[in-house]
């Protein structure tokens, strides 16, 4: 007979064992899913090989000017035919954009802003002095106004907690919890513009079809869904003289969540005995893209926005990016159109090679020569049957962040990818060498051909490199713990695409990561 106390532990571990199941299940996450994850933290991840960055002329395409006028004709033909969606990833929240703020007003031992001397009070001082030129400076004076302040008074006398306060926190406007999507970014004289609206402006100048309607897909946050909807038709009501939107949104979808393990790569439970799972990154926003079924899909993120007087250039370089894709993927489906009718010939070989090399930086390899004419057909069915992407990259200024290599994989052939340092092994000085002398950066500026030569859908799926995956070092409560990360949206879930890159200018790069990037003179109208 067992003891009271045996079976009373007993029903405890079951108790706990049907819990932990529970929550496997209510999290969505495939069985397979989970088992590969927990795969990965044991066995780890391979850092990327890069094998040198990726230069003009040696992976990264120079548009000529005299090359303009086809590609813009390229592209308004598809444009036209309403082929053309826009995909902005829009779930982050401000929170960053925000954080030497934060950080300020979180420490209480700070009374006056003039009496310490740290980056983030630096940051806090230039803020303050500046705050009038905000966007968003009338929607936090009315608030003021309401509580009974006056902010010139506020201002002058250096009482900043209480300017702080109410623009951060959920006392005021909350902003440093709202999607940055939702932050006025923007003011032309009394209008103002949030990220959301620039991008709506944005779509009409160059994915708008002959009827003058945009396609639009925003992925955003679950929690804040039914107020991005009613802010994105107040705006489409705003726009309608100037042309028609078919707007969609999604959420990522809870499937994509991954688990959280503790340093010795065990299941971990929270201060409240719950399992820790968190989203997969902006990696998990393959699955939306899938779904979508899209054609001709550009992506770009949600805080790369510019104001009207820098839009020509962006307009310019999109069109183009555009064009050389359709040019570009027009070619590839000739070229299967010829592999699939059966009728090879040394010349059709020599064609695909010479474009292959050329255009999509693939090259044969040192066995290609002793291969059989079917041998050789299916070779280039493989490499060209994928769905193509055709990549901006500005010079690189410094920004934290991606760029263009040539990457070396265990069989030693080569590919362009989209790297993080997160990726690369920053203890081997060869390839830290290799990552920091990178000419190009990556601002997330992609025209994506998301369907075959018959016209059907790809399954991005298939082309994701798993390997890509990241493993970084958080703390929840006061727990730490190893995250895991799907590939990167541009990264790893799209290693195993056709890929172009193209130098476009700076200007179409104007990021807002911290909320004082918006006293920079590309966002403040003149």
């Amino acid at each position: 007979m067992e003891d009271e106390g045996t079976i009373y532990l007993k029903e405890k571990a079951i108790s706990e064992i049907e819990n932990i199941l529970n929550q496997i299940i209510e999290s969505e996450i495939p069985e397979e899913k989970l088992l590969e994850q927990m795969g990965i933290f044991n066995k780890g991840l391979p850092f990327v090989k890069l094998n040198r960055p990726c230069i003009i002329a040696d992976g990264i395409t120079k548009i000529q000017e005299s090359d303009f006028d086809a590609l813009l004709k390229l592209h308004s033909r598809v444009s036209n035919d309403g082929r053309i969606m826009k995909f902005v990833p829009a779930s982050g929240a401000a929170t960053r954009m925000f954080k030497d703020l934060i950080t300020t007003f979180n420490n209480r031992q700070i009374k006056s802003l003039e009496e310490n001397l740290s980056k983030e009070i630096d940051y806090t001082i230039e803020f303050i002095k500046n705050i009038k030129k905000f966007a968003f400076y009338e929607v936090l004076n009315n608030k003021l106004s309401e509580l009974g302040y006056d902010a010139d008074n506020i201002i002058s006398s250096g009482n900043f907690r209480i300017i702080l306060d109410l623009l951060l926190f959920d006392k005021g406007l909350n902003y440093s919890l709202l999607p940055k999507g939702l932050i006025p970014f923007h003011r032309y004289n009394d209008e103002i513009r949030t990220p959301f609206y620039e991008h709506l402006i944005e779509a009409l100048d160059y994915s708008a079809d002959n009827n003058k309607r945009a396609r639009v897909h925003f992925a955003v946050a679950k929690e804040f869904f039914d107020e991005i909807e009613n802010h994105l038709y107040e705006i489409t009501q705003y726009l309608k003289n100037k042309g028609s939107f078919d707007i969609s949104l999604t959420i990522q979808k809870k499937s994509t969540n991954t688990i959280a393990v503790d340093m010795n790569n065990e299941i971990i439970l929270d201060d409240e005995n719950n399992l820790i799972f968190r989203p997969g990154g902006h990696g998990a926003l393959i699955e939306n893209l899938n779904e979508l079924n899209g054609d001709l899909v550009y992506i770009k993120n949600i805080d790369n926005i510019q104001t009207d007087d820098l839009k020509e250039t962006t307009i310019f370089y999109k069109k183009l990016l555009g064009g050389f894709l359709v040019q570009t993927q027009d070619k590839i489906f000739e070229l299967l159109v010829g592999l699939h009718s059966g009728n090879y010939s040394s010349s059709l070989f020599s064609e695909i090679a010479e474009f292959s090399k050329n255009i999509l930086s693939i090259n044969t390899g040192d066995d290609y020569e002793y291969k059989s004419i079917n041998e050789k057909a299916e070779f280039w069915k493989k490499c060209l049957d994928k769905p193509l992407r055709v990549c901006g990259m500005v010079r690189n200024s410094g920004e934290p962040g991606g760029g263009p290599f040539w990457v070396e994989d265990i069989s030693g052939e080569l590919s362009l990818q989209i790297v993080e340092s997160a990726q690369i092994d920053l203890n081997n000085v060869e390839q830290k060498l290799i990552f920091n002398s990178s000419t190009h950066f990556n601002p997330v500026d992609l025209v994506c051909g998301l369907r075959d030569y018959k016209g059907n859908p790809y399954d991005l799926n298939k082309f994701i490199d798993i390997k890509m995956s990241f493993i970084t070092i958080k703390s929840v409560g006061s727990k730490e713990i190893k995250a895991y990360e799907l590939p990167g949206l541009w990264n790893g879930s799209m290693a195993y695409w056709n890929t172009v890159f193209i130098e476009v200018p700076d200007t179409t790069f104007t990021p807002v990561k911290t909320v004082n990037d918006l006293l920079k003179k590309e966002h403040l109208q003149t």
